[in-house]
């Protein structure tokens, strides 16, 4: 039996269960294609078990982005908690199947992850399994890449240069805005760190004609990038399709569903009509057992998977690195957002050193939110 199904068969009984609300401002706002975002406003999980284990998680809320905004997550927190205190001891598979119920679908994908998340974490403490082992065991180590927002090609360019000294390989951009204030950021973040691997992230920002005029200008530019993530609005199939099979006929450039895949629906949908090359895992859009059941379609129809975030600080981002570094399928790691963040509040979880992350934690997910933080 693997570590997943051993951890999955553990009697669970939930002694206590809090959620709160969980705000961290961005060092800099942050300017996607369509938002633009000052702080973070998450909620906050941490349940313990009848044996005294512990285990947190957390529910980002996005406008725009994640279907909750913060006091109805909180609200379903606080109803999940009241289950949970009621149920009977029955296995883990079964008190997240009863999670799955009452936070059906993408609705409620962030609140089920973060659940998820606290459960999962309170398990793997209480048999004493990290959970890259519990994942897999691959790996206890990922890399990641690390983000610049829309902002002037100037202060693009500072930022590329900045990150190449810490040692950041792979750079992925935010576009979609403007076009042609898309191409002169690339231009400067080419010159800052002539290097880097790029990944465009577009979040919906183009049409399909607008993101082939981009995927040309950067070709006669001799510069290829190495993913084009969500090019078109998310129900924009034709789009979508059209993209991916011109980028990677013509340009060699693969091409990454990330708002269009929203479930497992979405998923076949996107196999089945080869409408990208590539689909990004977020937890909080899908989540764990979702996630987790997207990985194993994906794998089997040969797509390539690339692991993100929404803004989570480092409790959830080491709960989705573990994830990543223990099924260690994942081509692309996208999991940068606590160096965006004014502040930690996690005590201990993983080390950081630039864009590496070693999980050396003998148990669980290693990282838990400092009291002051909890409100």
């Amino acid at each position: 039996m693997s570590p997943l199904a051993n951890l999955l068969n553990v009697a669970v009984n939930v002694k206590t269960a809090d959620g709160w609300p969980l705000n961290i401002g961005f060092i800099d706002p942050i300017s996607i294609a369509k938002s633009r975002f000052e702080k973070t406003e998450n909620v906050g999980i941490r349940f313990e078990l009848s044996n005294g284990s512990v285990g947190w998680g957390e529910s980002p809320t996005l406008p725009s982005i994640i279907a909750e905004n913060q006091p109805l997550a909180l609200a379903k927190v606080v109803q999940v908690c009241d289950m949970l205190k009621r149920s009977p001891v029955m296995p883990l598979s079964s008190v997240l199947g009863e999670v799955g119920r009452m936070l059906p679908g993408h609705e409620f994908a962030s609140v089920r992850a973060g659940v998820e998340m606290a459960l999962i974490d309170a398990v793997a403490n209480s048999i004493g399994m990290p959970l890259w082992r519990a994942f897999g065991a691959v790996s206890n180590t990922i890399i990641t890449d690390i983000t610049i927002p829309i902002v002037s090609s100037s202060k693009a360019a500072q930022l590329a240069h900045d990150y190449r000294i810490k040692g950041f390989k792979t750079l992925k951009l935010k576009v979609g805005r403007n076009l042609n204030a898309d191409i002169d950021t690339l231009r400067a973040i080419r010159v800052s760190h002539p290097d880097c691997s790029l990944i465009l992230d577009a979040n919906e920002g183009y049409t399909s004609s607008e993101a082939l005029q981009v995927l040309q200008t950067l070709h006669e530019m001799k510069l290829t990038p190495v993913l084009f993530e969500q090019p078109v609005h998310r129900d924009d199939w034709e789009g979508l399709c059209r993209v991916t099979k011109i980028a990677k006929e013509k340009y060699g450039v693969s091409v990454a569903a990330d708002e269009s895949c929203r479930g497992l629906d979405d998923a076949k949908k996107i196999i089945e009509g080869n409408l990208a090359d590539v689909i990004n895992i977020k937890l909080a859009k899908l989540g764990v057992l979702g996630a987790l059941e997207i990985v194993e379609l994906a794998q089997a129809s040969g797509l390539h998977l690339m692991i993100g975030g929404m803004a989570e600080s480092r409790l959830a981002v080491g709960f989705a690195g573990q994830l990543a570094a223990g099924l260690g399928c994942f081509k692309f790691i996208d999991l940068d957002s606590p160096f965006h963040l004014s502040e930690d509040p996690v005590l201990e979880g993983f080390e950081v050193r630039g864009p590496v992350y070693k999980f050396t934690n003998l148990r669980g997910n290693g990282g838990f939110f400092r009291w002051d933080s909890i409100q």
